[in-house]
């Protein structure tokens, strides 16, 4: 392009443009520190139009490399925030690049703010715990896992071999004593397919709910599965010490079957 104008007004144009900011391209990772394009979108589907910090305080762990993309071992640790802004009020789990992203919504209430449990991947993602604190604010801890990929698109093993109806609903518990300090351990094993809908043929069906209550009915924490938790769920509670030795599981899945079993020590 020619300019036309005079000298006086070629050099004052030619200042401007130095003087000009160099204008960064917009962040479209919404400030992730794992660099994911994916997380504004899985930010808003999980908590709405709220803001959340990303933070070391929510500890989310799960292998490097997951040999079973079906079962991928995890654990969220929020305890950090048990001062922050009047303690942990809920706990959501999401990874960002499976096809169905939520995993589940845990409600801690009278448990600590932390779980183990096992998922599938349909490929290498960040994963992601968002915690709300009861003043309402959002938290995110988050890892990088590796998989195999598949996971969300196979069958399970019990789907597999048909075994699931014989077993559906049936309910493992243990406790485990002193494993932390100031808390007692529940592992439950509940057996379902949880079907993610996600192969052929066969419509989704997982675990919808459930709760631990006390003998007065009083729940200790309450959580909502997603079809991506891995088939018979196996989860990890922490309960405090002095909490009762005996309890109630009751639950629901996507059809209306029924969970009720007792948990005791």
């Amino acid at each position: 392009m020619r300019f036309t104008g005079t000298r006086r007004q070629w050099l004052q144009a030619a200042a401007s443009l130095v003087a000009a900011p160099v204008l960064a391209q917009d962040d479209q990772t919404g400030g992730d520190p794992l660099g994911s394009m994916q997380y504004p979108g899985l930010r808003e589907q999980t908590i709405g139009q709220a803001s959340a910090r990303f933070t070391e305080q929510v500890l989310v762990k799960g292998p490097a490399f997951a040999d079973d993309a079906m079962n991928v071992p995890l654990l969220v640790d929020a305890r950090g925030l048990d001062a922050v802004g009047g303690g942990v009020q809920r706990i959501r789990v999401s990874v960002d690049r499976n096809p169905v992203r939520q995993v589940l919504d845990f409600e801690p209430l009278r448990a600590l703010p932390m779980l183990a449990f096992r998922i599938r991947m349909e490929q290498a993602s960040p994963v992601r715990a968002f915690v709300q604190t009861r003043d309402g604010q959002w938290h995110v801890g988050s890892t990088w896992v590796q998989a195999a990929g598949g996971g969300c698109t196979v069958p399970g093993l019990t789907r597999a071999d048909g075994s699931w109806s014989r077993t559906l609903g049936q309910v493992q518990a243990r406790f485990f004593n002193n494993v932390i300090d100031g808390s007692r351990r529940l592992r439950l094993r509940v057996m379902h397919p949880m079907d993610t809908g996600l192969v052929a043929g066969v419509p989704a069906f997982y675990i919808e709910q459930m709760e631990l209550q006390d003998p007065d009915g009083r729940p200790w924490w309450r959580i909502a599965l997603h079809e991506p938790v891995s088939e018979n769920p196996l989860i990890t509670f922490e309960l405090p010490t002095l909490s009762p030795k005996a309890f109630r599981l009751v639950g629901r899945d996507n059809n209306g079957n029924r969970i009720d079993a007792e948990v005791s020590v």
